[in-house]
């Protein structure tokens, strides 16, 4: 059994010195043995297959231990967290989240569709919510951009969140959660869908 901690460095979030410890006390009281770190410095932007995390996920076998200090550390995309998740269920990968207080040994998760899962889904969104606004207000401020939401017809706060929103519904995630996550109402994303179909 191997056990590693994958601890991902964004650009504002450059202290991981508490979340070594955090990780560290966790793996000693479930007695997990040795904890090897991997720390990526990145945004997470890039889809995880292409980052460290890929690669380490590609060297890790059933019954391997990977321990991460929380879910939006994964990546800035939930439908990336969730494929993450279903990548580790699957591999036989015993996952653990800190924060949430999360893992996937749960028999009764049985997809990445689950109950669990989307007791989770308002909370991580929130937190990465929050990390993408505040990394792009400061590369934007870095490049004297000036602020601002698009304006003119046919724009929608929904259309920089087109991709994530149509995993989510091939995930067979229900369009109320949906909605909730990007805080608008059902009938708005129904709308917003309608019109994706009227320009495909």
């Amino acid at each position: 059994m191997k056990t590693k901690a994958f601890i991902r460095v964004s650009t504002i979030l450059q202290d991981t010195e508490k979340n070594k410890l955090d990780i560290l006390q966790f793996a000693n009281r479930m007695q997990l043995g040795q904890v090897d770190f991997i720390e990526e410095h990145c945004s997470g932007c890039k889809d995880y297959k292409k980052r460290k995390l890929g690669a380490l996920l590609d060297t890790m076998g059933k019954g391997d231990v990977l321990i991460v200090p929380e879910l939006s550390r994964i990546a800035r995309s939930i439908t990336q967290i969730l494929e993450v998740i279903k990548v580790t269920k699957d591999k036989g990968i015993i996952l653990y989240s800190i924060k949430e207080g999360f893992d996937n040994t749960d028999n009764s998760i049985t997809s990445t569709v689950t109950s669990t899962i989307f007791a989770l889904v308002a909370q991580i969104e929130r937190e990465l919510i929050s990390l993408r606004t505040r990394e792009a207000l400061q590369a934007r401020k870095a490049q004297g951009i000036k602020l601002g939401r698009p304006t003119g017809k046919g724009k929608s706060k929904l259309d920089e969140h087109t991709e994530d929103i149509m995993k989510l519904i091939s995930l067979g995630v229900p369009k109320t959660l949906i909605a909730k996550q990007y805080n608008t109402t059902t009938g708005n994303l129904y709308n917003f869908l309608n019109q994706l179909k009227e320009s495909a």
